[in-house]
C-alpha cells in the first residue's frame, strides 16, 4: 500500500489496538494500513493515555468551548433556583435590618 498524506486514523482504531494486542509491531500494522510508524506511535501512546485516565476515574470531556446551543436549558429548574435564591436573600436582608433595630 501507498502512503497518504491523511487518514481517519480515529475509524480504524480499534483495529490497531486488535493488531497490537496480537502482538503486531507498529512497522507492521504501518505497512498493513499505508500509514507512518510515528502516527501509530501517536495514536498508542493517546490510547493509553485515555484508558489511565478512565481506569483512575477521570471521565474526557470534549476538548474547546461548548456549543452555545449544546444543552437544551430547563427553564422551569433556572426559575425555582432562582426564586430559592431571591428568597434567601430576602431573609438575610430582613434579620440585617432586624439586627440593627431599623424594623
Amino acid at each position: 500500500m501507498s502512503k497518504r498524506k491523511y487518514t481517519k486514523i480515529q475509524e480504524i482504531e480499534p483495529e490497531i489496538m486488535s493488531m497490537r494486542e496480537a502482538g503486531q509491531t507498529l512497522r507492521e500494522i504501518a505497512m498493513h494500513f499505508g500509514l507512518e510508524k510515528k502516527q501509530l506511535e501517536n495514536l498508542v501512546n493517546r490510547h493509553n493515555r485515555k484508558q489511565k485516565k478512565i481506569d483512575a476515574g477521570i471521565m474526557p470531556r470534549p476538548k474547546g468551548r461548548p456549543r452555545k446551543d449544546a444543552q437544551p436549558r430547563d427553564v422551569v429548574a433556572e426559575q425555582v433556583y432562582e426564586i430559592n435564591r431571591l428568597k434567601m436573600e430576602n431573609k438575610l436582608l430582613r434579620d440585617f435590618l432586624r439586627l440593627t433595630g431599623r424594623k
